[in-house]
This record gives structure tokens, sequence and C-alpha cells, in this order.
């Protein structure tokens, strides 16, 4: 095969732990030209991975011009073969857009070459599922697909250690991810306890880090004027900031949301707060060292027992 496409659209966290995936399928492939569809928001990591030969942003159309363009470049490129790894309603009717040459097909979609067959992949954590489909496409053949078997993602080696120089972070300290999607409020534990949590921790020895995008700019200067002692980062780091970030991390505490995910995968000893609003079983991360609390409410989650396990896990 000449030509592969690897679809991956979003969001951060599924994208980091699409990764390990990623890589197999280069190492399935290797002298093949490898491109993944994906969106703006994503392309760094995807070119920092080192995987792909090239990285196309039109993954997510705005109308049927955008669409009509997609399809034309889709056919121009003449794939032999798709890993559709986002494996959603848009991207398995990407198919349709290479009418009238399909090439073979991994995924849900409909006349797929390679389909993912397990009747119960959305049961499946994230990793093993993709771990399973690659199995079904061939290149994965002894693919660990038991719960909790498959590679966690890596990402330590997209880590510069400069940037923590630049940033003006020194070690020891303790990344806090107080964000989430802002359609999500009840994936977010509450900001007050992260701001008590930031003083613990500072009285630990640890200088609390705060992380997140611009979105979660408030948090940061709530936890910030509550703990004098933090540093406040939100909005202020890249995909490869947050992995050198992680990577010298003492610990990390942080919601279900994407730069959870990165510093986990990372390197950093993580402890997730979950709400009833996602299944750690489906979506957890996965790195070195992660735990998981989980509360129906995340209001409910006191400071002290936060507290108490992350700094159980601290390196």
């Amino acid at each position: 095969m000449s030509r592969i496409l690897v679809i991956k659209l979003a969001a951060l966290g599924d994208f980091v732990q699409a990764t390990g995936p990623m890589r197999r399928i280069r190492a399935a492939h290797p002298n093949a030209e490898l491109v993944l569809l994906t969106t703006p928001p994503y392309a760094p990591l995807g070119e920092a991975l080192g995987v792909f030969d090239q990285v196309w942003t039109d993954g997510r159309p705005r109308g049927p011009r955008d669409l009509l363009t997609l399809a034309g470049r889709l056919r121009a490129a003449r794939f032999d073969r798709v890993y559709d790894l986002q494996t959603s309603g848009r991207s398995s009717s990407y198919r349709l857009l290479f009418w009238p040459r399909f090439p073979e097909w991994s995924g849900i979609a409909a006349g797929a070459s390679h389909p993912h067959r397990h009747p119960g992949r959305d049961a499946m954590h994230t990793l093993e599922r993709q771990a399973d489909q690659l199995k079904d496409a061939g290149i994965w053949p002894d693919a660990p697909t038991r719960p909790g078997a498959a590679p966690a993602p890596d990402l330590s080696a997209l880590s510069d250690p400069s940037a923590l120089e630049r940033l003006g972070v020194s070690p020891p300290f303790a990344v806090l991810a107080p964000g989430a999607s802002p359609a999500r409020p009840g994936k977010r534990w509450p900001r007050a306890n992260y701001a008590a949590l930031a003083r613990r921790l500072a009285a630990a020895g640890l200088t609390p880090v705060i992380i997140g995008g611009p979105a979660e700019q408030d948090d940061g200067r709530a936890i910030m004027a509550a703990e004098g002692r933090a540093l406040d980062l939100t909005g202020r780091t890249s995909f490869s900031d947050l992995a050198a970030l992680g990577a010298a991390a003492s610990l990390a505490v942080g919601n279900d949301t994407g730069p959870t995910h990165l510093i986990a995968a990372a390197g950093a000893p993580t402890l997730a707060l979950f709400s009833d609003e996602s299944d750690p079983s489906l979506c957890a991360p996965r790195g070195r060292a992660v735990n998981v609390l989980r509360r129906e409410r995340l209001s409910e989650l006191g400071v002290d027992e936060v507290a108490e396990r992350a700094l159980s896990m601290m390196r």
C-alpha cells in the first residue's frame, strides 16, 4: 500500500488515546505515505508525533462547498486504505466521499472492507476498542483487548525540558487541571475545592501549577487569589509544554478533560476526578500511574479525600 489515511477529528483526550494506535498503524505500514485527517486544534499534536507525512485539517467541513472540496481532495489522493479511528457517524459517512473508487476501510462504516465487528465495542475502553479494531484490520493480531490490557499512550517524547524554564516552573510541582467542556459543567470539581487543594499542595512543598485554555483563566485567577504560591499557566501552554509539565510533575489532579489525559500520558502520577457525566471504564486517562475518584456529583467529593489520595501518589 502506498497511501493510507487515518481519521481522528477530536477531542483532545480522545486524540491522546489514539496516539498509540497511530504509531501501530505506522509500524504496520513503514513505507506508506501516511496522512492524518483531523481538525485545526489537533494539527500541532499530530505533527509532533512524527508519525505522519502529511496532516490535513479540513476534517470537519462547515458547509456543502467545503464538503465537496474535501470529497475532491480525498478522491484525488487515491488512498489504498483508511483507518477511521473516530468511528462516528460523521467519519463513517466520509466513505461515501470516495465514490466511485472506494479504498479499503477499517471502522464501522457500511461497506467497510475491514469492519470492527465486536458486538460490545461501545462498552469497551477507548484503548481496548481501538486495539480490537486494528486486530480486525489485520495489523495487530495479538492486540491486548482485555479490560485494562491495552498499552497506555506515551507522550513523554513530546516534552521539551527547556519549556519549564520558559514557563517559569521549577520542581517539585503539582499540575491542576480544573477545566472541562463549557457545555458539561457537571464534569467540573468546584473551583473553590481546587483553591483549597492548591493550599494543601503548597503546604506540602509543591508549587501548584494551573493549566487549561483561555476558558479556564477565571479558574486560574481564583486559585491564584486563594494561594499566592500557585502559578497560573492557563491559556499559555502548547501541547509540547503540557508534555514537559507531565514529564516533570510530582503529581497531577484534574477533571475528565483533555489536558488531564495529556499530562497523564506524558508520565505524571495523575488523579482524575469523574462525575456521573462520563464513565471512567470507557474513557479514563491512562499513563504510568493513574487513579480515579468518582462521585455522582463532583461537589460531593471532599478536598481532604482528594488531597490524601493525590499526595499518596506523589513521586
